[in-house]
């Protein structure tokens, strides 16, 4: 949507649910709304890298069909 989310999730908080999918019945994972031209320290790019390498760390955990 592009809007801002007050007092939505925080790093430590997504990577516990990132953290909390091993083991479970996943099928593929996404990571959304991350605009560079708004990121002028690159502070949230870094966050978003992150959070996809905990995804794809998790991914091998999950129960398969």
């Amino acid at each position: 949507t592009g809007t801002p989310e007050i007092a939505g999730l925080n790093t430590i908080q997504a990577l516990e649910i990132i953290r909390g999918c091993w083991g479970l019945n996943l099928v593929g994972c996404d990571l959304v709304e991350v605009s560079p031209p708004y990121d002028p320290s690159g502070n949230t790019a870094i966050t978003a890298a992150n959070l996809l390498f905990e995804m794809l760390c998790v991914l091998p955990g999950v129960k398969r069909r």
